[in-house]
């Protein structure tokens, strides 16, 4: 199921196996191939790192939380599941995680479908208990998210963003749904607002550390560790945080910036763009943004949380700042 260590989600193991049991359950279609395509999606898998935080949260709140925890924890998996699926049909992805993507092995006009119809199924899942304000949270993250993913587009093979820009982006794409998944468990553990408001910092921080992390091993990992080809991004003229520090301390600045705008680029173009990065100390300095907001998710979580999901949380952060995958 997720590839964190199993201790650190051990206080919600039993109910992300009931996560993972109603995600099979919910997905379930009359139509085959909308029912192929969906179960192919949550086979593949991934972290679960969404429902998880917001597990963890709510039972930060109150250790035995009396509302149903189920039904949003899986709409923040089945949101977080088509997300994924409309990202690979944008970006013309042939695997993900190691397997074919949705699109690869049913096409785009399938696959952008299949993706509406989880996000259907995730309101689905909520429509009868959630209140109107987690209903909001929910729905600005998915704004959020477009919006991201629409400016990603706007700037590909663009040269000339800054690290303010790209930190806009991440925030938009993947720390505001992270820090969505910490509020609402800790909305549904029945915290105070000081300190839900401490737990979407947290989680806000660990998203921004996750999608740094990312696109670090983006340019480090093998392809058998990422499931998708190396130096994806820069194939695809999207300006990460260590091409952004090498634009402007490479002595080959003017020739990875001539990589960078080229939408044609070669293989022989990718390898020595990745090159140039790694002449500069571009990595490092990524690594010193992701462990400078890992400490700040450390430092944001409220002392009123309860011993073990402090403790979990702490280890998600440790374990952020340390994976290679």
């Amino acid at each position: 199921m997720n590839k964190f260590p199993n201790k650190i989600f051990d206080i919600v193991q039993e109910d992300l196996m009931a996560v993972e049991k109603e995600l099979y359950s919910i997905i379930q279609s009359p139509v085959n191939l909308v029912n192929d395509i969906s179960v192919h999606l949550v086979q593949a898998g991934g972290k679960r790192l969404r429902p998880a935080l917001y597990l963890l949260c709510a039972r930060g709140g109150n250790p035995d939380p009396s509302s149903e925890l189920l039904p949003m924890a899986v709409a923040i998996e089945l949101i977080h599941m088509a997300t994924l699926v409309h990202d690979d049909v944008i970006d013309n992805a042939d695997t993900r995680r190691g397997r074919p993507t949705a699109n690869a092995r049913w096409g785009n006009h399938s696959s952008v479908l299949t993706g509406d119809y989880l996000w259907a199924k995730a309101f689905s899942a909520i429509a009868t208990g959630a209140k109107q304000n987690m209903l909001k949270i929910l729905t600005d993250v998915i704004s959020n998210m477009c919006e991201g993913e629409i400016i990603q587009l706007q700037e590909a093979f663009n040269a000339e963003q800054d690290e303010a820009d790209y930190r806009l982006r991440v925030a938009q794409k993947t720390a505001d749904f992270i820090a969505a998944s910490c509020e609402l468990g800790a909305l549904t553990g029945g915290m105070d607002n000081r300190d839900v408001m401490q737990v979407r910092e947290y989680g806000y921080a660990i998203g921004m550390a996750f999608q740094i992390t990312d696109d670090i091993l983006d340019i480090t990992a093998s392809a058998e560790q990422l499931g998708k080809p190396v130096g994806n991004d820069l194939r695809q003229g999207i300006v990460t945080l260590p091409a952004i520090y090498a634009l402007k301390t490479s002595t080959h600045r003017e020739e990875l910036r001539r990589i960078i705008v080229n939408q044609n680029m070669s293989n022989d173009d990718v390898r020595r763009g990745l090159e140039i990065l790694y002449e500069t100390d571009a990595v490092e300095y990524s690594y010193t943004q992701v462990s400078k907001y890992l400490q700040h998710a450390r430092n944001s979580l409220p002392i009123t949380l309860n011993g073990p999901v402090r403790e979990a949380l702490l280890s998600i952060a440790d374990f952020v700042g340390l994976r290679k995958y």
